[in-house]
């Protein structure tokens, strides 16, 4: 898993949100956004994650902040999770894990002594501009989001 280089131009990437409509990352310039993987809908874990930044989406909308969740799961579950949980930001479909192979996040994963493919779970804060300013490797779902207010609150003006 190689992860892009921070200061560079955030990798690209145009795919199918929750409601069956294209979302590209270049559409978004101007604004910071953050960009999380994250392995499964429906999850306990992703379900704690996708509820904080919910729940933080004044904090983030203060801020201009773009959030999308991205996963491998089709637009039909996403949507469930969407209506389910009242998300309030957009999911996005990787089936091919493409995007997230261009992230680094697509590698060997270890549960209960079994080895899989899969989706690490990581976030990436991009710039107004479009730069790659700051990668979160070691994502806590419970408290996911009061880091990613923190670093922007404290890293982007």
């Amino acid at each position: 898993m190689a992860l892009p280089k921070i200061g560079n131009l955030a990798p690209q990437f145009t795919l199918m949100d929750q409601d069956g409509n294209q979302q590209s990352l270049k559409d978004f310039r101007g604004q910071a956004v953050v960009v999380y993987f994250y392995p499964k809908a429906l999850t306990p874990g992703c379900t704690v994650q996708a509820r904080m930044l919910r729940d933080s989406k004044k904090e983030l909308g203060k801020r201009n902040i773009k959030v999308f969740g991205i996963s491998g799961d089709q637009p039909k579950l996403l949507t469930r999770f969407v209506e389910k949980e009242k998300l309030n930001f957009t999911l996005l479909s990787d089936p091919d894990h493409a995007v997230a192979e261009k992230y680094g996040v697509w590698g060997l994963k270890k549960f209960m002594g079994r080895e899989y493919m899969g989706i690490h779970r990581m976030s990436f804060i991009i710039d107004a501009d479009g730069r790659l300013r700051h990668i979160m490797e070691k994502v806590n779902t419970k408290t996911h989001h009061d880091e990613v207010l923190a670093w922007i609150g404290q890293n982007l003006k």
